[in-house]
């Protein structure tokens, strides 16, 4: 059990305003590439994938479930800054495959929140249906109010703790479906939370709205660090944290991603003054990169983990949050600067053709899936985050 003291700097107060200037240590921290040539870039990079695609199971060979789910979110927000319906049909069939063998998804917000890119790409409301149906599923394992209250969950055997660390528990998202699991984690909050606000900014039902607000608040009041970035997990039975070290890109990108629509839902200045510090504090944190701004995490060229994916993750919630910062040119300029940053170091440190390695510093290999996944919310991104 880890003790309060340790966690008094997490108070939601102690994240300062952050300075929005590009660190000029970053290593070319902007490109001229024509808006065609990166399309086209980005177009090659999804190729290259392709032939790994499984039609009858909706899986990439080499690469895990949830990690499959993040190609396809690729492939529809390729279509959606492209203005193409190039990947419609593969899209729309992978998910509407990987639904029928899966029941909700199984139940994987990863998934659901590719059904909703691919709705916001392509129109298609069957995507929106999938996406509604498995945020209906995973409602369920949300910690309410009346539960936090009653230290009870319904789908859980065990008692709840109504606070951690002095906060309410209402809000947090358990981790696993199992009814003895007690993990509740920031990423599947953050999920929730960016899927509920999306839905709530599509069909302005107020039940997405209050649910992405309470989630949101979760991770605000109980899973910043000091430094402005978002911690993993918490024990919904006894608050034992995980590690403090144990700070991945895609817990800080995935909240991102659904503070930047949250505010454009609510009109609440919290929630942009949320986004726009922790923006700038996991740009510039020390923990997966090094002075050259190049991110590290997740770099294994000899077999595919979980690590490999996040960095993806954290890049396209930076280009949503720059898509929606267009009243702040200094946010926009640093996150196209970072993603740039990335991008040339994919390109000219870890490609091989059209091929990237998991270790975006390099050096160069040749082609694997989980590679590849993780580099194509780079290639698609740099479509959006830089000028014509």
């Amino acid at each position: 059990m880890v003790h309060l003291t340790l966690f008094v700097a997490l108070l939601p107060s102690l994240v300062f305003a952050q300075d929005l200037g590009v660190p000029t240590t970053w290593r070319e921290f902007n490109n001229s590439r024509l808006l065609a040539e990166r399309i086209s870039i980005a177009q090659s990079a999804i190729t290259a994938i392709l032939p790994q695609l499984d039609t009858s199971t909706a899986q990439f060979n080499g690469i895990g479930y949830w990690q499959s789910a993040n190609v396809f979110s690729a492939m529809a927000n390729f279509d959606h800054l492209a203005s193409s319906t190039m990947y419609k049909d593969q899209v729309i069939d992978g998910l509407t495959t990987a639904f029928k063998l899966y029941p909700d998804f199984d139940p994987y917000l990863w998934w659901a929140t590719a059904a909703y890119y691919a709705y916001r790409a392509y129109g298609d409301s069957s995507m929106l249906s999938m996406a509604v149906t498995t945020w209906n599923h995973v409602s369920n394992y949300v910690v309410t109010a009346a539960d936090a209250q009653s230290n009870t969950q319904p789908n859980k055997d065990f008692t709840i703790v109504s606070t951690c660390y002095g906060e309410t528990m209402a809000g947090g998202v358990f981790w696993r479906p199992t009814s003895d699991d007690t993990g509740i984690n920031s990423i599947t909050t953050g999920l929730y939370t960016t899927l509920s606000a999306y839905l709530a900014e599509t069909t302005s039902n107020a039940t997405y709205t209050n649910a992405a607000i309470l989630s949101a608040q979760w991770i605000q009041n109980l899973q910043i660090n000091e430094n402005g970035i978002i911690l993993d997990g918490v024990s919904g039975e006894d608050c034992t944290r995980t590690a403090a070290s144990w700070l991945f890109t895609y817990n800080s990108g995935k909240y991102l991603e659904g503070l930047s629509v949250l505010k454009d839902v609510t009109g609440a200045a919290i929630w942009k003054s949320l986004m726009t510090n922790i923006t700038a504090a996991a740009v510039k944190s020390p923990v997966w990169q090094g002075s050259d701004g190049i991110i590290t995490e997740g770099a294994s060229t000899a077999s595919d983990n979980d690590g490999v994916g996040f960095k993806a993750i954290f890049i396209r919630g930076l280009d949503e949050v720059s898509v929606r910062s267009s009243d702040n040119s200094d946010l926009q300029i640093l996150i196209h600067s970072y993603v740039d940053v990335q991008y040339n170091a994919l390109l000219e440190l870890a490609a091989d053709g059209t091929s990237y390695s998991p270790s975006w510093p390099g050096p160069p290999q040749e082609f694997t899936s989980w590679g590849q996944m993780a580099a194509l919310d780079v290639m698609v991104s740099a479509i959006n985050t830089n000028s014509p």
